[in-house]
């Protein structure tokens, strides 16, 4: 190892040196220069050294004397001397640059590109030491050219590292160590973008967190990979498709069938099994005792002489089976299934056969062992691999022995090692035989991923990939009524890992109360001003520590900007990255702006998995990511569970016991705590509690307490969010709510700091100023599907969601504003665009900790379901608002005798209140909506049904698409303050549409606890509206907001004294809209009551005037217009006009002057109960009437009803064809069912003759291109399957009836796509996706049969449409929204 310490050549790839760190001249704190210049179009030879040798001296030209001619000779000779030894040095250094450039380009081509090129590093081979602590010292540049250990190794000032590459990537290098220390200045290099890692490197981080003679390293601890101020990381592997999406779902097993399996002792005889050939479905199980049963013996004669030619038999002996096996049975065997043993069959011999009827000798396996002493030394085993008519591979396995003195057989039918994963991107060249992978759920439980290793694949095309073993579960790869919920696959394996050694078992002070495996696992930590850091396609495996804050995998810790705006002329990323198996995060993102971080998967990790720390990290942008499998932590209450939340109590004040549904429960994949942060195309799709979790920090916290003094993160507004999915999480897909707690647990508050705190409301404003205009948050293209409890949540306003599918989650989307009273007035949310279903066709797996499976959907069956068997699911939930529902569409909610279903629901027990400004327009239910809206029934979930949000639960149908009736109301059937005598009552929704003007009284009371409200229309007083109030019972102030009808006259009742001051404020009150109310006082009462505006933002009040007396009722009601009031005093009704003075704009719930209100102060001694009613009426009472005529119930269609698209997928810039297939068999005809058609995009092609129905679609355009049917299968339909089709066609066919001559299409079909001609013997019915044209047939061929009382019912199918698979030419300029986006967030555009 070189001692010196002093100057050297660097690389050409990075910037000479500055002073004496590695920078460029003008290099400023903070602002780091580039690692490198552009290259030279081609690198110039590396130039020999220069020899350091002493100048030859001038010759005299002048007579010497001989004593001058004697020191002349001398010094002559020491100068030739000099000259010989300057040139031997010259030679020497020529030859050794020689022999460098030789061995590098006898490894490669010398590449300036390549760090591990550079001609001025010296090869290094340091051999394995321990105990050694390595430092690399200024003049150190290194070639590590084999494997190394050390105790730990850091790269000073100067000092640079890379590891030796060759180009056939067999230059695999291991480094083990306890840390790598990058200081200011040192270089750690493993590829470079334009040169990547071709071998494999390690780098093993080793070491225990209970080792006392080990040190920590200030800030970094231990087990580490280090980037100090001025350090450089560059690592870069080979790049790969990170992750991907399954374009063909991979049923359990592996077979649509499941398989089967069955071993058994003693079951004498031969067993048998017959199997499908075409779907490896199991047709026949049964077993003939042709050891003692001559009858037996026979009947196995006949069933196999019956078998159609093709069928798959396999046969077990158990025991023995010769005793009765009769000669014309081995006769049968030999010539349908072609045997070669069955003939000299012996006693207790152990015989296995798979075999196809008809298929002689060749297409036999089976195996025969010998029995001697109750034992045969072994199994017989006969197996076979075979293919469905789909393609998908299965083997047949059948086994037989006697094993100490038990004979066994069985047999099993599976797809074990043979399971093809279809992707949506061409992995071949990339993905390879022995790499791991992961695919996601796509079920309501995370624990649905598995892992695969991948196996050779020769017959794959470039988009497939076989792996080993089988699934456990359903993987869906395709789009499901309109909604993509294809599977992720993520690769895990990287040729650069960086992995933390771990123990067997927990140990120490890791969590070990909570977790049996070692959690001290490696991280690596990034400090600011670093120089440079670029990772690309490295695998982190083992990493991160449980126990310790601030050690992650990957850990940007307060590095400040880090792209452009930072100084770094190359913006930092992280690019291609697994991350998997993590004890703490997957990627931290802390007081750090402008990082990049794309195509990077976090997998199966504990704690928040992509984590944005303080609260001021922004401008940050996440494209392309996938997390999954987030499992709960220990380091932040929002990581923990319900365990970990009450068992870990050492940050709380005293002995406080933390509640975890408020305080903890809130892990999620992507945890972003500041808006300003831009998410597009991302997956998270499997967490424990939500997939995406927007949190709002009120001011700085952690390291980043003080910078910051307020984020404003509430006010910021939102960054960019573009087609983002979320799946399989418990809690909800997307959450954007709630903050967390910035003070130290104390006595006023003993809960811990950074818990989650209901504190924060999102409201955007433009430069977050409150008093600037809105800045609408747009939630643009959101795939939620399978999510247990909410696919979305999301409180604030304004808020815009579109282009968004909901599907199979607990509720698929439910809004919430500010509270009771929103301090940002006039903020709206609104959903356009958009697809909700209830229960699709994806049933899921019962397993993988999922908890209900029961019947359900359209079809009845069993499926996995949310929460519980008895929930009620729901599409929209309205919960207060206001809110727009506008062009979306609705299918699948089918209630069930255990639960109701409904397309638009209400928030369960809801204690706050709701508007009647929630406007639904321009909505479409599909059939398959049997229950349009539900305003709920006393019993599960519901409990009572009678909080005051229940009670006042209503929408507006805007245009009647909901209702029929255009411009009415839906409400409580038994909420009488809203109905009149021509409203509408829709039993089946607990609910009535009504006609009128709407709007809320706020009531607001102070000086009597726990009082209840008592509110009867003058119309229907003997149907009060009871209300609770909002806040606690005992509370001395309390609130009320009832739904009010217009023009109308109420009389409000205290369940207690009367309130000495209530405040009625006018909420949602168009101008001249008026209510009269009467109000309940005791007889002796004196009132002081006046008006004012409140402007909700300034708290201030404006326009105060009080009101005045009148003598009557009759002259109040003649002075509407002005101010005053009447206290009736023998009822001790306060009577008096709420009246709205001024106009509203836009969502405003008050008027443009402020909110108009009405506060009434009450003096009196009496504490009696102020109920008036018995009093009031019938004295007040009047005639039911409606303000508004109750319209005509429309019966046209709705135009322009439903979201435009019909599918939501996650490649929006893809099209797709929606297809469906409806044949019908004989024996549905019988049964009353009379539709057969085929359906292209919504336009249906019914036919209703018995035969074959074929229709051809481009699959470019989408067009239809030809539609025709035949009443047989004759030489006319022969000749058209041959070459009526146009090439490039989708091929879509269904069948009516009993088609005549259905064995003989079976052929023509292997065309279309088919691996084989399937059997249709006894078929009766027929659905294809087929494809004409091609040689590998896309993965959405597909052949259905039905017979008997299997029907095939009605399919459903989107195709992509315009693939170049398909042989179609991509559009010349297609623009992708994603990554016009992603240039816009990272500004490099």
């Amino acid at each position: 190892m070189p001692t010196s310490d002093g100057p050297s050549r660097f690389p050409v790839f990075v910037a000479p040196p500055n002073g004496n760190h590695q920078r460029s001249p003008g290099y400023v704190p903070g602002r780091v220069a580039p690692v490198r210049s552009p290259p030279p179009a081609k690198a110039p030879p590396p130039p020999p050294i220069k020899p350091h040798c002493p100048p030859p001296e001038r010759q005299a030209t002048f007579s010497l004397s001989e004593e001058n001619q004697r020191r002349e000779l001398a010094q002559s000779l020491r100068q030739r001397k000099n000259t010989f030894i300057c040139f031997g040095v010259s030679i020497g250094a020529f030859f050794l640059t020689l022999i460098l450039v030789l061995s590098l380009t006898s490894r490669d081509v010398l590449d300036e590109n390549c760090p591990d090129h550079d001609p001025s590093l010296s090869g290094w081979n340091p051999g394995h030491q321990p105990e050694k602590a390595v430092i690399i010292k200024r003049g150190h540049l290194f070639r590590l050219e084999a494997s190394a250990t050390f105790h730990s190794l850091t790269i000073q000032s100067g000092g640079r590292v890379v590891f030796a590459d060759n180009a056939d990537g067999s230059k695999n290098i291991t480094l083990r160590t306890r840390h790598i220390l990058i200081e200011n200045g040192g270089a750690l290099h493993i590829g470079a973008p334009k040169c990547r890692y071709r071998s494999r490197a390690t780098i093993a981080l080793v070491g225990r967190s209970d080792n006392k003679a080990v040190p920590d390293v200030p800030g970094l601890g231990r087990k580490f990979i280090g980037v100090m101020s001025g350090g450089t990381l560059e690592l870069h592997g080979t790049e790969r498709v990170s992750w991907s999406l399954l374009t063909r779902s991979v049923p359990a097993s592996g077979l649509a069938t499941e398989g089967h399996a069955f071993q058994r002792n003693f079951s004498r005889g031969i067993n048998l099994r017959v199997v499908d050939q075409d779907t490896a479905y199991l047709l026949l199980s049964e077993r003939y005792d042709t050891h003692e049963s001559d009858n037996d013996s026979q009947r196995l004669t006949q069933l196999l002489r019956s078998l159609p030619a093709g069928r798959i038999v396999t046969l077990a002996v158990g025991d023995s089976a010769v005793k009765s096996l009769r000669h014309d049975t081995k006769k049968a065997i030999e010539e349908t299934l072609g045997s070669s043993f069955v003939r000299d069959l012996q006693y207790r011999q152990a015989w296995a056969l798979v075999s196809v009827v008809g298929g002689g000798n060749a297409s036999c396996s089976e195996d025969v062992r010998e029995h001697e002493n109750h034992d045969t030394g072994g199994r017989a085993l006969a197996r076979r691999n075979f293919s469905t008519v789909d393609g998908v591979g299965f083997s047949v396995t059948a086994f037989s022995e006697w094993k100490n003195g038990f004979p066994i057989s069985g047999f099993q039918v599976d797809a074990v090692d043979q399971v093809v994963l279809n992707l949506q991107d061409e992995v071949q060249q990339t993905w390879r035989p022995g790499d791991q992978i992961v695919v996601a759920s796509t079920d309501y439980s995370m624990h649905q991923a598995e892992e695969f290793t991948l196996l050779p694949c020769p017959h794959c095309n470039s988009r497939q990939v076989r792996i080993q073993g089988k699934p456990q579960y359903n993987h869906v790869g395709e789009i499901i009524d309109g909604v993509d919920m294809r599977a992720e696959v993520a690769l895990l394996s990287r040729n650069i890992l960086i992995y933390g050694e771990m123990e067997n078992s927990c140990y120490g002070n890791n969590m070990c109360q909570f977790y049996s495996h070692d959690t001290y696992g490696g991280h690596i930590k990034i400090f600011g001003n670093f120089s440079s850091v670029h990772l690309s396609h490295v695998e982190l495996k083992n990493m991160g520590q449980q126990g310790e804050k601030s050690r992650y995998p990957l850990h940007f810790h307060m590095c400040g900007d880090v792209d452009q705006r930072g100084g770094y002329r190359e913006p930092t990323y992280v690019d291609g990255l697994s991350i998997h198996h993590s004890f703490s995060r997957c990627l931290t993102i802390h007081a750090t702006n402008g990082l990049l971080v794309k195509n990077t998967v976090g997998y199966d990790t504990l704690g928040h998995c992509f984590f944005l720390e303080d609260g001021i990290e922004q401008r940050n942008t996440f494209y392309h990511n996938l997390g999954l499998l987030t499992r709960p932590g220990t380091l932040l209450p929002t990581d923990r569970n319900e365990t970990l939340c009450t068992s870990i109590k050492d940050k709380v004040y005293k002995g406080y016991t933390p509640s975890p549904s408020t305080e903890c429960k809130a892990v999620s994949t992507f945890w972003i705590a500041n808006p300003n942060n831009n998410l597009i195309s991302n997956a998270a799709a499997g967490s424990q509690d939500a997939g995406i979790w927007f949190v709002f920090h009120s001011s700085s916290t952690g390291d980043s307490h003080g910078l910051v003094p307020e984020t404003k993160a509430e006010l910021t507004p939102l960054g960019i969010f573009y087609n983002n999915r979320v799946h399989s999480n418990f809690k909800a897909g997307l959450f954007i709510d709630k903050g967390v707690k910035t003070t130290n647990a104390s006595a006023a508050d003993p809960r811990e700091y950074l818990c989650l705190d209901n504190n924060a409301r999102f409201r955007p404003h433009q430069n977050a100023d409150p008093n600037r205009p809105r800045v609408a948050a747009v939630i643009d293209t959101l795939i939620s599907f399978k999510n247990n409890d909410l696919g979305a949540w999301i409180r604030g306003g304004d808020i815009v969601i579109q282009n968004s599918g909901f599907a199979d989650n607990g509720v698929g989307l439910s809004f919430a504003s500010d509270g009771s009273y929103p301090k940002d007035e006039g903020s709206s949310q609104e959903v356009t665009q958009s697809l909700f279903v209830g229960e699709s066709r994806n049933r899921g797996t019962n397993g993988g900790q999922n908890k209900y499976w029961g019947p359900g959907g359209a079809d009845a069956k069993m499926r996995t379901l949310p929460r519980n068997r008895t929930f009620p699911i729901r599409g929209f939930q309205i919960y207060d608002g206001p809110v727009r529902l506008t062009q979306s569409t609705f299918r699948g909610f089918i209630p069930t005798p255990e639960r109701y279903t409904s397309a638009v629901g209400f928030n369960l027990k809801n204690t706050w209140q709701l508007t009647p400004r929630n406007n639904l327009s321009q909505l479409s239910f599909q059939s398959s909506v049997g229950l349009r809206t539900f305003f709920g029934r006393p019993g599960q979930w519901f409990d009572e049904n009678d909080l005051d949000g229940d009670k006042n639960s209503i929408f507006h149908d805007v245009d009647g698409s909901v209702t029929g009736y255009r411009d009415t109301y839906v409400g409580r059937a038994d909420n009488y303050l809203i109905q009149h005598p021509g409203c509408v009552n829709m039993s089946q929704w607990s609910g009535v549409i009504c006609s009128g003007r709407y709007a809320q009284v706020y009531i607001q009371t102070q000086g009597a606890s726990s009082l209840s409200l008592s509110i009867s229309r003058d119309e229907y007083p003997v149907a009060p509206l009871l209300l609770r109030g909002i806040n606690s019972q005992g509370a001395l102030s309390q609130q009320y907001q009832p739904i009010l009808m217009m023009s109308k006259s109420y009389t409000l009742h205290w369940s207690g004294p009367a309130p000495r001051e209530v405040v009625l404020s006018l909420i949602n009150f168009d101008k001249d809209d008026w209510v009269l109310v009467g109000l309940c006082y005791p007889s002796d009462t004196t009132f002081q009551i006046m008006a004012d505006i409140n402007d909700r933002q300034s708290n201030t009040f404006d326009d105060l005037k009080d009101y005045g007396t009148v003598s009557s009722l009759i002259e109040l009601e003649k002075r509407p217009m002005e101010r005053k009031y009447f206290f009736d005093q023998p009822p001790s009704l306060l009577w008096l006009y709420l009246r709205a003075w001024h106009g509203r704009e836009g969502h405003s719930y008050c008027s443009v002057k402020g909110c108009e209100r009405v506060k009434v102060m009450a003096t009196t001694s009496s504490k009696q109960t102020c109920n008036c009613s018995a009093k009031a009426y019938p004295k007040y009472s009047k005639t039911p009437s409606a303000v508004v005529p109750m319209p005509a119930l429309s019966t046209q269609s709705c135009k322009g009803c439903g979201a435009k698209q019909l599918v939501f997928s996650s490649e929006p810039w893809t099209s797709y064809l929606q297809t469906q297939v409806k044949s019908l068999s004989s024996k549905e005809e019988q049964r009353g069912d009379n539709s057969s058609f085929i359906t292209v995009n919504g336009v249906t092609m019914p036919f209703s003759q018995p035969g074959y129905f074929l229709v051809s679609v481009d699959a470019c355009s989408g067009k239809v291109t030809k539609k025709t049917s035949f009443g047989k299968m004759d030489a006319r339909m022969e000749q058209y399957l041959k070459t009526g089709i146009p090439k490039r066609s989708i091929v879509l066919m269904a069948t009516r009836g009993q088609p005549e001559g259905l064995v003989g299409v079976a052929p023509y079909l292997v065309s279309f796509g088919m691996t084989k001609a399937a059997d249709l013997h006894n078929k009766e019915s027929l659905t294809l996706w087929g494809f004409q044209g091609g040689s590998s047939p896309p993965p959405w061929v597909s052949l259905q049969t039905g017979q008997g009382d299997e029907f095939l019912g009605l399919q459903e199918r989107y195709l992509p449409l315009g693939l170049e698979a398909y042989g179609c030419t991509a559009p010349a300029a297609q623009k992708r929204k994603d990554l016009e986006l992603l240039k816009k967030a990272t500004g490099l555009q």
